[in-house]
C-alpha cells in the first residue's frame, strides 16, 4: 500500500495539466474501490475548478442549479479544518434534503468524506471521497484510509496551485477595527443581535460592517469571511490558555501582580 501510494504521489507531482491530474484521480478511485473521488477548488467569486469522477451530467446540473449556495458539504467545510464525514453535517433544511436526494439519485453515493484545504491568501478547496455502502462499511473505510487521504488531498492542492497560479486569491485587504470586532465575535459563536449589542450599534450597521469585511476578504458569505479572516490571521479567537494550568515561555506569573499581563 505504501509503495503504491508513493507511486500515485509521484505521478501527481509530474502532472503538467488538469487532464493529467484527472488520470490520477481515476486511478485513485479504482485503487481505493470507491464510487468517486473529487478535487474541488471554490473561488471567492463562486467560480469552480477541479477534477474528479462525478458524472459530467451531475457536474453540469450542480452548476446550473447553483447548488454551491446550499450544498451542506461546502457550507459545513467552510467552518471546519479537519476531515468531515457527511453524516455529521446539517441536512435538516428542506433545500439540503432535496439536494441530498438529487445527489444520491445521480449516483454520488450515500456516504462521503470531505477534507477542507486552505491555501495561500484564503484559498479554499475540498478533496472528497464518496461511496454507496452501509454506515459500518464506511466507518471501517475511513478508519483505515483517512490519513492517506489527507496526504493525497494536500498533494492535489499543491499541484493545482502550481498549475493554476493565476487562480490564487489576491491578498486580503486590511480590515477596519470595527470589522475585526464584528468577525471576531461571530467567530466566537455569538449571534448577530448579541454582537450588535456588544458593539453598541444597530444590526443594520453591523450588517454593513460584515458586508464590507466580506467584500475585502473576497468571501462568498459570512462563514467564508470568518474562515478566511482566521486563516489570514486577521482575527484571533482564543483565551482559554490564560486560565490553563502549566506555564509557557514568556508567560507572566499571575501570582506577582507587578508582572501580570492584564487584557484590556
Amino acid at each position: 500500500m505504501v509503495r503504491r501510494l508513493d507511486t500515485f504521489l509521484e505521478e501527481l507531482d509530474q502532472a503538467e495539466g488538469l487532464e493529467h491530474i484527472q488520470n490520477v484521480v481515476v486511478a485513485l478511485r479504482d485503487h481505493f474501490g470507491v464510487d468517486h473521488i473529487v478535487y474541488h477548488w471554490v473561488s471567492s467569486d463562486g467560480e469552480q475548478y477541479g477534477c474528479g469522477t462525478y458524472p459530467p451530467s451531475w457536474v453540469q446540473h450542480y452548476v446550473d442549479s447553483d447548488y454551491l449556495r446550499i450544498d451542506p458539504v461546502v457550507i459545513g467545510c467552510f467552518q471546519r479544518f479537519h476531515p468531515v464525514d457527511w453524516k455529521r453535517l446539517d441536512w435538516s433544511s428542506r433545500a439540503a434534503r432535496a439536494f441530498q436526494a438529487d445527489a444520491i439519485k445521480n449516483g454520488i453515493g450515500n456516504q462521503g468524506l470531505s477534507i477542507p484545504i486552505r491555501g495561500p491568501n484564503g484559498q479554499f478547496a475540498l478533496f472528497t471521497v464518496s461511496h454507496n455502502c452501509s454506515d459500518a462499511e464506511w466507518a471501517e473505510f475511513t478508519k483505515n484510509h483517512q490519513r492517506e487521504l489527507i496526504l493525497i488531498a494536500h498533494f492535489f492542492n499543491r499541484k493545482a496551485l502550481e498549475i493554476e497560479a493565476g487562480r490564487k486569491p489576491e491578498p486580503a485587504k486590511p480590515l477596519s477595527p470595527r470589522e475585526v470586532d464584528a468577525l471576531t465575535y461571530l467567530a466566537m459563536g455569538y449571534g448577530r443581535g448579541q454582537v450588535a449589542d456588544m458593539l453598541s450599534i444597530s444590526e443594520h450597521t453591523l450588517r454593513a460592517y460584515i458586508e464590507s469585511a466580506r467584500f475585502k476578504l473576497g468571501a462568498l458569505n459570512t462563514i467564508h469571511a470568518v474562515a478566511r479572516a482566521l486563516t489570514e490571521g486577521l482575527i484571533v479567537v482564543g483565551g482559554a490558555a490564560r486560565a490553563a494550568e502549566g506555564g509557557w515561555p514568556g508567560r507572566a506569573d499571575e501570582s506577582e501582580p507587578s508582572k501580570a499581563i492584564v487584557a484590556r
